[in-house]
């Protein structure tokens, strides 16, 4: 005996599948998307500017590391033990630098002895600047003394916020050097353990490529910090050269000064040029030498622009 006709035609009770199963993707609003980014990236700023005592030690060590890499693998090449291959690297970066400054240090101090005269000279210069234009625009001149006496008197005001800032800056720069030469010493001493720890984060069968990128990413930092060290050597000597030529005082100084300021471009040079050819200017009393100072220093620019930087790193 048959069922009945409706049992063949009746509809079946199927899930729909719009009610039962949500869409396989929302797509999110583009307001929502950079909203999360900004807040990413606020969030990294805060962090970065929180922790950046602890980071630009570990920033600095890292790229001097990579700077001392080679002289430490040709050292051990030669059979010295790594911790005295590294030891003796960090030391004769830290006379290096210690040599530098002490340059510095003994141009600082004969340039101070001479500043009173200079003082003396830029006072003339000031007086007389003054009284041509007070002849040509009608107004009264101003006495340098009282120009020197407002500067003092802001000093004084501004005085204790200029310590405490320079005390925490001081303090800054000692933990600095303090630590990096410890960072230094830890990234190439336990370089090997460094590598074997970041390959535990990698599939086995991608750690060729990427121990050839992080190989090729350290060549390429090193290149580039060697290409950089190189142009700022050249560019001292050719301003060097070129003070020596206009009989500017303490040429070696102001060369070195100015070239590790143009590593900023444009901005660096126009800082450092701008106190060599005032001095000049009031040695002198000529126009022309100060004008030729910075004609040295823009002239030394474009070469380093144009054909020092864009040859040198991509070479190395």
């Amino acid at each position: 005996m048959l069922p009945p006709a409706n049992q063949f035609n009746s509809p079946r009770n199927v899930p729909s599948p719009t009610l039962n199963h949500a869409p396989s993707h929302v797509k999110q609003s583009p307001m929502v998307h950079y909203t999360f980014l900004l807040v990413g990236f606020s969030l990294l700023v805060f962090v970065l500017h929180t922790l950046d005592d602890l980071l630009l030690p570990l920033i600095y060590a890292v790229l001097l590391s990579l700077l001392l890499m080679p002289l430490v693998t040709q050292l051990e090449k030669w059979k010295w033990p790594r911790m005295l291959a590294i030891a003796t690297s960090i030391f004769l970066v830290i006379i290096g630098i210690v040599l530098l400054f002490g340059f510095f240090g003994m141009q600082i101090v004969d340039l101070r002895s001479e500043l009173p005269l200079i003082q003396e000279k830029l006072g003339v210069l000031f007086d007389q600047t003054q009284q041509q234009l007070a002849q040509k625009f009608h107004f009264k001149p101003m006495n340098h003394e009282q120009v020197i006496d407002s500067s003092l008197d802001t000093l004084q005001k501004q005085g204790s916020k200029y310590l405490t800032s320079t005390l925490s800056t001081t303090l800054g720069v000692l933990s600095t050097v303090t630590l990096v030469p410890i960072y230094i010493f830890c990234f190439l001493y336990y370089r090997d353990h460094l590598r074997q720890f970041m390959f535990r984060f990698v599939e086995p069968d991608k750690r060729t490529t990427v121990l050839h990128t992080v190989d090729n990413i350290q060549h390429v930092v090193q290149g580039y910090m060697t290409g950089l060290l190189t142009v700022i050597a050249v560019v001292s000597v050719m301003n060097a050269a070129g003070l020596l030529l206009l009989g500017v005082k303490y040429a070696f100084f102001f060369a070195v000064f100015a070239s590790v300021l143009a590593v900023i471009p444009y901005i660096g040079i126009t800082v450092g040029s701008i106190i060599p050819a005032l001095i000049t200017f009031v040695e002198t009393g000529s126009v022309a030498h100060g004008l030729g100072v910075i004609g040295v220093f823009m002239f030394v620019q474009v070469i380093s622009d144009n054909i020092l930087a864009p040859l040198l790193p991509p070479r190395k």
